[in-house]
This record gives C-alpha cells, structure tokens and sequence, in this order.
C-alpha cells in the first residue's frame, strides 16, 4: 500500500473508530498522523495537501492545521483547489500576480476581474487605505483625480498604477481595447525639448528629421490613463508642461503657434523621493491623491508569506514544474529583501528558481530548492532575518518544513509591459536549450551546471539593478547633477570596449564627481588648472588613454556648450588610468575599528590629513552596539579597502580582535589584525601600504615590532630590559592574567558563544584585562590544572560545575540575561548563585528556544525545541533517571549545536581510541535509539563524533551536579 492510501485509510479508520465520540467529523493534525504511522512529518503533511487537492480530505484553519474526512455533500460543492504549500491553513489558491490567495471560486472564468483590488495582498490590512484612495481617484466625476502614488524601490508602485488602470476598465470608464500609456521621465529628464515631444507631439519642421506630424502620448492616452514613472527626473520646465495640461485639458504640439488640442486624461504619476523636496509646489498642489506604498519590510509576516508565494507560482507556471523549497530556503528569500523590496524578491526568485531548475533537469515534475543551491547574497538572508527575532518568530509559526507551489494554477495576471524586473525571454528554455547542446559536446553535469550558472547571473544582472548599485547611485545624486551622471553611465561602457579593458567599481562616483567639478570652474569662470611637465610626461605613456579622453571632452563640449581647454584631456586620461581594474594586486587596504563614537575616524583623519591618502577605511563600535552588526559593518569596510593585495585590520581590543580569520573564511580576502591601535600605528600603516604590491604578511610582521616613533637610548633601553626582567622574577600568583573559563562538552560550539557573549559584556564595561577560555568537558580536570598555572581563574560557566574555588554560573543563567551581573559580581568578588531548576516547565521551553532563536542560525527554535524535549524525556524513562531542567536547557543547547553542525556540514572530531569505546557506554544504546525515534524524522543523521559528545556529557554525571547547584 502506497503512504498517501495509507494515511487516507487512517484517517477512515480514526474517523469509525471515534464517530460516537463528538458529533462533528473526527479531524487530525499532521503531528499525530505522523506518530500513529511512524512516518516523516513533511511526507505525511505533502501527502494530506494531495488528499485535500483531490477532494478526499477537508483543511480546516487554525493552528495547528487539522484535516478530516469530506462529506459527500461537501464534495459535491467544494470548488477545485490548486493548493500552494502545506504552510497555510485553509483552502488557498495561487494567482500569478501580486494578487492574495482566494478562499473560494468565485473569480470570473474569463480572468478579467471585477475588482482587481480585492484579489491584491493586503487589501484588507497594509494596503486597505491605498486602495480606497485609489478606487477613489478613479471613480471621482467626471474624468477622475490625479494621483501620486509614492514608494520605495520595487514597492510595487508600477503594478499599482497597472490594477487602477484595470480597476478603471472594469468600471467601464476606460474602452476594454485600451491600453495603459507609460512614460519614464528619466529618459529625457535632461532635454526639455524631447519630452515636449514625446508627451505632446510635433508638427513638419519643428526640428531637424521632422518630416511629419506626429502625435504625443498625451493624444494616445485620451480618454485613457497615462502613468508618469519617476515623475521627480522631470526638470521644472517639463512639471509646468505638464499642470498646464492638468489645469487645462489642452495642449500645442511642439512647433505649434497657434493651434490648441484637447484631451481627456486620467494622469498617475510614481516616485520615490519626497515630492516636497523633488516637485514644484505648483505641481504637487495639482495632485489632489497622494498614495504611500509600503516597503516589503513594513508589511505583515502572512503578507510577506503571500506575496512569495505569488511570485513562485509565476515560475512554476513558466516551467510547468512543481517547485518545492525547505523552510530554510523561505526564510531566506525573505530575508534577503534589504533594500530592492517586490522587485529585488522576484529577481531573487527568478535567480533561485533558474538555479533549481538547472540543478532539477533531468527531473520533469519537481524543481526541489534547498539552502545549497542558493547564492551567497540570499544565503545570508537567513541571517539578516534571524536579527528581526521578532520577525522571525512569527514567520517560522506560518511555515512548514516544506513549501510546494503548483505550476499552471487558474490565475489572475495583470498585463505589465513595463516591469523591469521582469525577463523579456524565457530564461527556463534558454538553460534548457544550452545543457542540451553542452551535453552533446560531452561535458559532465558539473560542468554543465558551472557554465550556465555563470550565464544565469549575467541574464539576471542584465535587467536587475543590484542594490548597492542602486543606493550608491541614489546618493551620488545628492552631490551630482543626474544628468552628469547619465552622461558618465552612457559612456562606460564605450570606453571599456575602446580600451578593453575593465573598470573599478568606482567609476561612476570619480568620472562623475571629476566632470561635475571642472564643469562648475568652467561656468563659473575660475581659472583652469594648468599642465606640469610632469603630468604630459605621464600621459605620454598612456596614448590610448589621452585618445579616448580626448574623445570624452569633444561630447561634453557638445552636450554642454562650452569650450574645455586641452589640459582636461590630460587629467580624464590619468583618471581612466588610476581607474582601471587592476588584474591581480594593489596595495594592502587598510581599515581602523574602534570603540566609541569617534574614536576611528578620528585617528585616520589625521592620518589622511599627513599622508593625504583617502583610501584607508574606519569603523567606530558604539559600546550598545552587537559584535553581529559591528561585524557586518567591518566586513563591508574591508570589501571596499582591498585591492587585491589583503587587508590589515587595526582594532583596540575586545571582539573586534576575533574578526580577521572570519572576514577571510566568508570573503577569501586575506585579513590580518593587529590590536591595540594607536595613531602612530596607523600612520606607519598607511606609510607601508602605500607602495603598490606591498606584501601583506610583511607590513603585519613589521607593524607588530613597531612601538611609535619616540627614540629610546641606549641606557633606558637596558634599564627597561633588566627592570622587566625583574618584574618577571617576580610575578605573584595574583600578578597572573585573569580568566573566566567557559565549559561545554567539546569546547567548540557552545562554549564559544559563552564566550562571544562575555566578551561582548566586557566591552561594554571597558574591561580589557579579563580573557575568556573556552574548554571541553573531555579532560576537564587535567585543562583547569594546566590553566591555572597560567591564569588567575576568578570565575566558571557552562555545562558543569568544575568545583574550583571560583564563582560559577549555570550556561542557562548566563544566556538569559544574567551575564551583566555576573560580570559584575565576579569583578567585586561576590559569589554567585546558580539558576534554580523549580521553574515551570512551560517557561523553561520559552527560554530554550530563545536560546536557539539568538545562537543559531539554520535551525527552527520554535520547532526543534519540542523535538529535542521529547527527545530528552525518553533519555529519562529508558534509563530511569531524572534530570533538572537546567541541565535540560545544557542538553538541549549541545544537541541544537549537533544539528546546526550537520546540516553546515561543519566537521568535529573525537579521540579514536574513545571512540572504539563508544558502544560499550550504557547511555551509547539509548541516544542512537532516541537519534533514530526523533532526529531521523527530521533527516538529521549525527556522526559518530557528535555521538560521542553527547554520551560523554550524560555520563559525567552533570545533570546531577546541574542539580546540586540549585
């Protein structure tokens, strides 16, 4: 008997056996069909959505979702159901569009939609205002209101525009053969002229290559809607153009002197600027509707959720194929949303589907995403989801192991010719058609998929903005004329191919901000610079380069209209030389992190000042600030001061030390840190970078001997040398460094973020002079007498108490809160009481999965801590014991620590000869009997290592200890 008839029959045996019971219909939750079976949940529940799609079961809402059996009656009715994912309770139906999830059937078969709003996400809560002011505007006698429609970046602010539009046409204001005229004022923001003419027309002769009459958007839209999209790029001339049509109703074509023309306009215009400070008054005051999207971020989880969900079911219809992604995988499209909002989620999507697709080929129903086929930029939204813990929570309580989305579901598509998120082509047949013919020419799958991997990016890149690249534009606007900057995007990529070769990413910013400013000295009339001997030497060098800049100040001279002397040509022809893309190596970047507000970047003003170098990088810590968002920030600074050649960090102490071999291992650029920065130390720095191809591990080797610039003589010298010999002579016992030891089972995982913890809370407390030590409970004993020779222990944390004479904290304590009084009490020398165990069960697994939630990163808290608590309540019975709930907390804490480690593949390792004894311990049998009963319905399988660990920390006896610190 296959699963799903064998889970269908339970449900028919369950519902007999309890049909006197309760007179409604006997309905399950996945968990107990899942247990009843000894089944996986996720097939159990994938199975139960099947049964539901082919009218056998009824989904009934709430949480948890329950299932029963569908009455004859029920059956008769119910409307057919294309179901989107096992994650959503009720009946749901996906559409392809930015359109909600509909409980019934009640859409028209045609596709065109009475109201269109009322399939859009949201309509009801973060959308319902806006859609009321937009109904509004359209309805309003007799030809409807203008409207503003305001958003971020990809808010969906041009999909809007496109649902007033049909709204309008269902309404019958607008003819159904019409269609939406678009015009994007950033096109000829910077020529008055050619607006006039796009948007009004032009007669015979109103300039050079006007051979004809020619009508304008403004008569193509009569009587219909024109959509003004950046309607802050139109230069104040082109505004007043257009609220003399508002005002009005009329207009002339350009060349026109006398002749008036008519037209019936519904106008809606889109922006992302503040219209106060980007339009005329004159013109805002003309817009009666002003309509505020909301950023993706600023909407609800479930809409979030929704909105996914639509945008997958356009891809599973484009490939025909189910597509299926884990939890992790969802959460981390989610989180990948930083700043491109709808937009940059569907270019997401388009790349992650593209990538699933390619790695599912040869499979024809299934596109099965996990979080190892995602790039590293989405990767890292799990992450930057899991810092919104409030946010992730609720998004984990709507999501399954596993969402399924169905190709070629009924939906409701708005026509939208505009999105230029959208692919002119379908990328899915594109990938099919190239691994065909790769794999004709006898490459290998893992060829095959590196080759189209590559051109997957490059497709996306294409027509997806980047979101760095879009921000950093955005704030070059600030200080730049657009227009300027137009000119220089314009020109990029001419030169490259003229000179073959590639730019750095700063093109834009140095071409840009170097025009802007000879083109200001020129209007103004302030002197030229002149030309040294120098400079035409140098330039000399470089012909291909004083070609093309000459060439560059031929086309300002046009676009501008003024003369630019010859001496500019040789300053655009060094900047195209400083700014070409070095092959391999530069000089060794440099970047200063400090506590405090200011302390960095005041140490490297100065230094910038002497050296007048402006490259080196600084980062100030406020001391509220978490080594999470410090470490973001650093990583983004060493990214932008390496130049092929490694990056020194210079930091002042506490956990901005630990950073460097991390920022190497997630972005492979060597880092090498050096702590305890001075002034002095960056200028000698920034001195040894300065030479092209300085080596790395030269500079961080010769730094560490430097000691400042003051000189010492000779007789100091020998009097320093023999005084610290006497000091170390005579070094006391409580002369020695001070420690807190931080104890787990391996002294990796667990132990570590102990420390990470502490170290963050010393920091905050400017003590520099205590160092935390992470150790295995393994060998406990004999590590304590090793350290001890070396450190003064003044306190102990962790898993177990190590009976030393020292303050000892409980992991549970530390992590809840109480490390700020540890801390503190551990530097009056007061003792410190342990956690009590007699809490209440309920709030001691609300603190478990807090735990989780803030340590892990892969793992499900909400989920994974019933799992592990069930787990460890068997440990219990099947070896007649009782453990305290603080231990409970420990156990649960190394096990999450076990899973995370398996599902990143990260490696640990026990003795060899421990483990050939591994079997022969009398808790060996129990775990790998509680690993298969609850980690193998999850799919985690531990290695024997992490086995071992989890056994040495029941034998030795901690939970008793846990309890006696009670």
């Amino acid at each position: 008997m296959k699963r799903k008839e064998r889970i269908y029959q339970f449900l028919v045996t369950h519902a007999k056996d309890n049909e006197n019971e309760q007179d409604s219909p006997i309905a399950v939750t996945t968990e107990q069909v899942a247990n009843a079976l000894d089944l996986i949940r996720s097939n159990v529940s994938k199975e139960l959505n099947q049964l539901v799609r082919e009218q056998k079961l009824k989904k009934l809402s709430g949480r948890p979702v329950r299932y029963r059996l569908l009455d004859e009656d029920e059956a008769e009715v119910a409307p057919k159901i294309v179901s989107s994912s096992p994650l959503v309770a009720g009946k749901r139906r996906i559409h392809s569009g930015l359109e909600k999830h509909e409980d019934t059937a009640s859409a028209p078969e045609t596709g065109e939609m009475s109201d269109v709003f009322e399939h859009m996400i949201g309509n009801s809560s973060s959308m319902h205002n806006q859609i009321e002011q937009a109904k509004a505007a359209i309805l309003y006698p007799p030809r409807g209101l203008n409207t503003l429609i305001i958003g971020p970046t990809g808010s969906g602010k041009t999909y809007f525009a496109n649902a007033m539009f049909q709204f309008a046409k269902n309404q019958q204001l607008i003819k159904k053969t019409d269609e939406l005229v678009t015009f994007n004022c950033a096109d000829y923001s910077h020529n008055p002229e050619l607006l006039m003419s796009h948007l009004f027309g032009y007669v015979k002769g109103a300039f050079t290559g006007a051979n004809e009459d020619k009508d304008g958007l403004i008569q193509e839209a009569d009587n219909g809607m024109l959509f003004l999209d950046e309607v802050h790029r139109l230069p104040p001339e082109g505004q007043e153009m257009i609220f003399y049509f508002m005002d009005h109703g009329t207009y002339s074509k350009l060349g026109e002197t006398s002749k008036v023309h008519h037209a019936n306009v519904r106008l809606v215009c889109a922006t992302t600027e503040d219209p106060e400070s980007s339009l005329l008054k004159t013109f805002v005051r003309r817009i009666p509707i002003t309509i505020q999207l909301p950023a993706f971020n600023k909407r609800s989880p479930k809409e979030r959720i929704e909105l996914l969900k639509v945008l997958l079911s356009i891809e599973a219809n484009r490939t025909h194929k189910q597509i299926t992604l884990t939890e992790d995988v969802v959460q981390s499209l989610l989180g990948s949303v930083t700043y491109g909002n709808i937009g940059q989620l569907k270019s997401n999507i388009q790349l992650v589907c593209a990538r699933g697709f390619l790695n599912n080929i040869e499979n024809k129903g299934e596109i099965m995403i996990t979080v190892d086929d995602l790039p590293p930029n989405i990767k890292d939204g799990l992450v930057h989801l899991a810092s919104n813990r409030r946010d992730s929570g609720e998004i984990s309580k709507l999501l399954e192991p596993y969402m399924i989305i169905q190709p070629d579901s009924e939906t409701h598509v708005l026509p939208n010719r505009n999105d230029s998120y959208e692919l002119p082509y379908n990328l899915y047949e594109i990938i099919g058609d190239k691994a065909t013919l790769l794999r004709q020419q006898g490459l290998d799958q893992e060829h095959i998929n590196h080759f189209i991997t590559t051109d997957i990016n490059l497709h996306l890149k294409t027509f997806s903005p980047g979101e760095d690249d879009m921000r950093a534009e955005s704030k070059l606007a600030e200080i730049v004329n657009q227009d300027i900057i137009d000119f220089t995007k314009a020109i990029q990529d001419k030169i490259e191919h003229q000179l073959n070769y590639h730019f750095r990413d700063n093109f834009l910013y140095a071409m840009s901000l170097h025009i802007s400013s000879f083109i200001k000295r020129i209007q103004s009339g302030k002197p030229m610079r002149t030309m040294s001997r120098d400079l035409v030497a140098m330039v000399e060098e470089y012909p291909q380069e004083m070609k093309v800049a000459q060439k560059i100040k031929t086309q300002l001279e046009e676009r501008y209209n003024v003369p630019i002397p010859e001496s500019e040509s040789y300053y655009l022809a060094i900047l195209l030389v400083s700014l070409k893309e070095a092959p391999t190596s530069g000089k060794v970047g440099l970047v200063v992190a400090a506590h405090g507000s200011n302390t960095a970047t005041s140490m490297v003003q100065v230094v910038s000042q002497l050296l007048s170098d402006n490259t080196i990088q600084s980062f100030d810590m406020p001391l509220d600030m978490e080594p999470k968002t410090a470490y973001k920030e650093i990583v983004a600074c060493v990214k932008r001061a390496d130049e092929g050649n490694g990056v020194l960090l210079l930091v002042d102490m506490g956990s901005l030390s630990t950073f460097g071999s991390k920022i190497t291992e997630e972005t492979h650029i060597p880092v090498k840190t050096i702590d305890m920065v001075t002034t002095a130390m960056v200028l000698e720095a920034a001195r040894k970078a300065s030479f092209i191809d300085t080596d790395l591990a030269a500079i961080y080797s010769e730094l560490r001997e430097f000691h400042g610039y003051s000189r010492i003589n000779a007789t100091d010298s020998v009097s320093a040398a023999k005084t610290s010999d006497a000091k170390t002579n005579l070094v006391q016992p409580t002369e020695r460094p001070k420690a807190i030891v931080a104890i787990c089972s391996t002294g990796e995982g667990t132990a570590k973020k102990i420390k990470s913890v502490l170290d963050q809370l010393l920091v905050e407390n400017l003590i520099d002079d205590i160092k935390v030590i992470p150790i295995s409970l393994v060998g406990m004993t004999e590590k304590l007498q090793e350290l001890q020779k070396q450190y003064r222990i003044i306190a102990t944390t962790g898993v177990t108490h190590p009976k030393i004479q020292a303050p000892f904290m409980p992991l549970e304590k530390v992590l809840q809160g109480g490390g700020e009084a540890f801390i503190n009490k551990v530097i009056e020398r007061d003792s410190v009481k342990t956690l009590s165990s007699h809490q209440d069960i309920k709030l001691t697994k609300e603190l478990c999965w807090q735990y989780l939630d803030e340590f892990y990163t892969f793992i499900n808290p909400h989920k994974i801590t019933d799992v592990l608590w069930q787990y460890i309540d068997k440990l219990q019975i099947d070896q007649h014991t009782k453990m305290s709930d603080s231990f409970k907390v420990n156990l649960i804490m190394h096990i999450a620590g076990a899973i995370e480690r398996a599902l990143t593949n990260g490696e640990i390792s026990a003795p060899e000869q421990e483990l050939a004894k591994l079997e022969n311990s009398e808790w060996y049998t129990t775990v790998m009997a509680e690993n298969e009963r609850y980690l193998r319905k999850i799919r985690i399988e531990l290695p024997k290592a992490e086995v071992y660990y989890i056994v040495k920390l029941l034998e030795t006896g901690a939970a008793k200890e846990a309890a006696e610190n009670v």
